[in-house]
This record gives structure tokens, sequence and C-alpha cells, in this order.
């Protein structure tokens, strides 16, 4: 089965941990060997350690099925790319299509952006990777947006000088609320808007929504920002 075979992850998929919460006896989680366990983690994050090199590190929050991940990786060999996916099946699969591609500068971590941003030391990261986050429609479900204060303080501070955040996603109103929040940090310098090309091929796409989207004919709004030097 191949990337445009794939059914698209809803922007609202549970995380299987919080479906299947009844576990049979001695059931044991599916792992993979690009993935790095949240609780392996310790304090802090090491990133040298994680890759076994000191390249630039890119962390994409909600990696998905890792088609981002995939083509990243390959057109930037000389950076690291670290993705972060809730849903374990999906950080599952595309852990799978990472390691048949040989990729040996992607690692996945199958569990939650916000704790882990936490652990992370200042100026760290090169990019943020934000593409298609779950807009989470109902008004009284927008506290669960990954796109807070909080998110985009800690960002900021694990970004180094002059980093760059991308966002990508097909909701005008959480565009809306992207440009919003933002204008409360000045640190944050709005570049201009991220370019798009017309894909060779299936997988020539920045990630599995955004084929669908496009095919679709929908709108997609993009924004970059830079860190601006401490």
């Amino acid at each position: 089965m191949t990337d445009s075979d794939d059914p698209v992850v809803s922007h609202n998929t549970p995380d299987d941990s919080i479906v299947n919460s009844d576990k049979p006896v001695g059931y044991q989680r599916k792992t993979h060997p690009l993935f790095i366990e949240p609780e392996t983690i310790g304090t802090t994050v090491d990133f040298q350690a994680i890759f076994g090199n000191d390249h630039p590190v890119e962390l994409e929050v909600g990696s998905g099925k890792a088609l981002f991940l995939r083509n990243a990786a390959k057109e930037r060999p000389e950076h690291n790319f670290y993705g972060i996916e809730i849903v374990r099946k999906y950080a599952f699969h595309g852990a799978d299509r990472v390691k048949n591609l040989g990729l040996t500068n992607v690692k996945i971590m199958p569990g939650d952006a916000l704790s882990f941003l936490k652990k992370m030391p200042d100026r760290n990261i090169v990019t943020a990777h934000l593409y298609y986050p779950d807009p989470w429609w109902k008004r009284k479900h927008h506290k669960r947006r990954v796109f807070t204060t909080e998110f985009v303080s800690d960002i900021r501070r694990v970004l180094v000088d002059n980093g760059q955040f991308l966002i990508v996603t097909d909701v005008a109103d959480y565009f809306e609320h992207v440009q919003l929040l933002m204008t409360e940090f000045p640190e944050f310098l709005r570049q201009p808007e991220p370019e798009s090309h017309e894909p060779e091929h299936d997988l020539d796409y920045l990630t599995n929504f955004e084929r669908k989207f496009r095919q679709e004919g929908r709108p997609i709004y993009r924004v970059a920002y830079l860190r601006q030097p401490r």
C-alpha cells in the first residue's frame, strides 16, 4: 500500500492510549527501533546522545505518518529531525516508512509534545515545524489546541537565535488565532509567506493532510517567523 492509498488521519483522531485504556493482561505496547519513548528521556533532552552527533536539529510537532520528516531528512542529510506524534499507531507507521528508506537522521517520539518541550534546554533547535494541527472545532474544546501562549513561549525558548518557526493550517479561524497570538511575542519577526510548489508525484507534498486538502482545492494558510537574537 502506498501513502496515497493510506487513509488520512482525522483532525480529531483520539490517542490510542485513551481509546483502548483497558488492555488485556500481558499486553505489551507496540514499539519501534526509531522510537524515543518519553519515559527514556530523563529530566533533560540530549539530542547529541539521541542522534549520536551534534548536527542541527529540526523539530516537528504532530508528525503524523512522517511524510514531511521523510522528505526533509532526504533533502537535508546534514540536519537531524525529531518528530513527535501523540497517536502511537501513526507514529509507528511513520517510523516504519523512515526505516524502509534507510534514513539515519530521524527519530520519532510517540507522546506529548508539551511535556517534551519542558525538558528541552534553551537554544536547542534550529527550526520548529507545526503542520495542520488539530483545530478542535468546538469552542469548548479550544483549550485542547496545541497552539497556546505556553506552547509558543516554549518554542521561543528552545529555538536558536535566527531559528525559524513554520506553521501551516487549512483552517482560516485557526490561522487568525495563530497570527493574533504571535503578536504577543515581539521576539518573533514575521517572514515572507513560505513558498509552495507544484508536486511532481504523490509523495511530493508537505504532509499527507496537505496532499488531501490541495487535491480537494481547499485554501492553505502558511506563515513563518524568525526567532530574533536575544
